[in-house]
């Protein structure tokens, strides 16, 4: 008797919290018009000190209105991006979201809980001027998410936003 054994290979489930589309809608009422950044030279190096790497491309969308703006950016936690929405509004983060979670770990991440402790956090330099706690677990995706957080109030600096 053959027993076929059909693989154990598992990727990592990809779990959406919120659509980009609504994340802008809940903020602005209306998706504003989508801008867009092109990174200087200057400002790609900037983005490789914060996130230790340099980032995938080098035209970055944005939303702006009502005095504040909406990033919506990928990292990659352990294996998979994490696409997280930004809101920052006078130099600090006013919402941080994860949007789409891809990694089988460290989920935790996306629980307001965790997300509650940007608000407020504006830049010290290269890092946040707040302290972000851990999750045990989490440690990759956590890392990413306050790379996310430095890198929308980074590039709001920037836009002038």
């Amino acid at each position: 008797m053959a027993i076929t054994f059909l693989g154990s290979f598992v990727s990592a489930a990809e779990k959406v919290y919120e659509k980009p589309s609504t994340f802008m809608t809940r903020h602005f009422g209306a998706i504003p018009q989508t801008q867009v950044i092109t990174l200087s030279g200057t400002q790609s190096k900037q983005l490789k000190s914060i996130l230790g790497h340099k980032y995938a491309t080098k035209k970055i969308r944005y939303w702006q209105a009502n005095g504040k703006a909406a990033w919506i950016l990928e990292e990659k936690g352990k294996s998979e991006p994490i696409t997280t929405g930004i809101i920052v509004k006078d130099g600090k983060i006013s919402e941080l979201k994860v949007l789409v979670y891809r990694e089988s770990h460290g989920w935790e991440v996306t629980r307001p809980f965790f997300t509650k402790q940007f608000v407020g956090s504006s830049l010290d330099g290269k890092v946040l001027n707040k302290k972000v706690d851990g999750i045990v677990g989490a440690t990759l995706s956590v890392r990413a998410l306050k790379k996310l957080a430095a890198v929308a109030l980074y590039l709001s600096q920037e836009t002038g936003k």
